[in-house]
């Protein structure tokens, strides 16, 4: 079976493409939806940690005074 032959058979077999687009399809969308959904609930809990730890954030301060502006590492 010579190259052409093959591109010949591999149109061929492209053009009697069938069933529906939209239900093969539907599953990228899904996972993609699934994706996000989770990843938005990681984003989510990670709301709020600051004030978690306010007791840990005074105590710090007071052993080691307020920062200074410059000292911020930036």
């Amino acid at each position: 079976m010579t190259f052409v032959t093959l591109l010949a058979h591999a149109a061929e077999e492209g053009a009697h493409h069938g069933g529906n687009v939209q239900a093969q399809t539907f599953w990228f969308g899904a996972v993609a939806f699934v994706v996000f959904v989770a990843l938005s609930l990681v984003t989510l809990s990670y709301r709020n940690v600051a004030n978690r730890h306010a007791h840990k954030a005074e105590a710090y301060t007071q052993k080691h005074g307020t920062p200074t502006p410059e000292a911020h590492g930036h």
